[in-house]
């Protein structure tokens, strides 16, 4: 069986890494998951959002009952000095519903996860409120999932869109955790001013997929999943300790 699982949003994240995997899809709870196996580990990609993330979390630890982790994607910077491909390991991961959080034991920095995407000034917001370096939407649904079994965890982030980029309109394309890519696009073919804003965006894609696979090899190539810790879940009474994120 696997030491690590990776969990990830979309295919397009991490396909350089996946590229010469073995995949095959298998049953969870009446769900149909599409699984990458290689060695040591095994990669789901479960959708976008909370939701989708817990129930790719649960399968994965269900059928292959890996020793760790991982959470693994996209995210958006909200420190002015991360940059597109720039890679953040957090040591605590918060999610902004409810201020609950967890500590990984290792890493840098406060990663918060949030129930949608985030312009320029959602993101000043919540680097004031947190003190994080980026946000996702997915990472706090993975620790939980690996906390309830017991299971050491940790989150790989590369940033994707930097903190004054704004994210043309995505959220209504998202559906149970899926994205309506060819809805998407009828979409921004009817509005050329989107244009120059999709080719950033998919270049930007393209450099933060190529430096999460990067990490995220080096991680199985150097064995830095052999000594499996718990993750240490923080009340949400506790969030203002958590505030003031260290800086790189």
């Amino acid at each position: 069986m696997p030491k690590l699982a990776i969990v990830a949003a979309l295919e397009r994240e991490v396909k350089p890494l996946v590229g010469d995997w073995s995949s095959r899809e298998r049953e969870h709870e009446g769900r149909k998951f599409k699984f990458f196996e290689k060695d040591d580990a095994v990669l789901i990609c479960g959708g976008i959002g909370a939701e989708a993330a817990r129930r790719a979390t649960e399968g994965v630890i269900s059928l292959y009952a890996p020793a760790v982790v991982y959470s693994a994607g996209f995210a958006g910077a909200l420190q002015p000095d991360l940059k597109v491909g720039t890679i953040v390991v957090p040591r605590k991961i918060i999610d902004a519903r409810d201020n609950s959080s967890v500590d990984t034991g290792e890493g840098e920095g406060v990663l918060v996860t949030i129930p949608s995407t985030a312009g320029p000034k959602q993101k000043a917001q919540l680097a004031v409120s947190y003190g994080a370096l980026a946000a996702d939407m997915e990472a706090a649904a993975v620790a939980r999932g690996a906390q309830a079994r017991g299971l050491r965890f940790a989150a790989v982030k590369a940033i994707s869109d930097e903190v004054d980029f704004a994210l043309p309109a995505m959220e209504r394309f998202i559906r149970n955790g899926e994205f309506d890519t060819s809805g998407f696009v009828l979409f921004a073919l009817l509005r050329p001013w989107l244009w120059p804003r999709l080719a950033r965006l998919s270049s930007n894609s393209r450099r933060a997929a190529h430096a999460l696979c990067r990490h995220l090899q080096r991680v199985i190539d150097e064995g830095m999943i052999d000594e499996p810790r718990q993750a240490t879940p923080v009340l949400a009474a506790e969030a203002d300790n958590l505030k003031v994120a260290p800086r790189r």
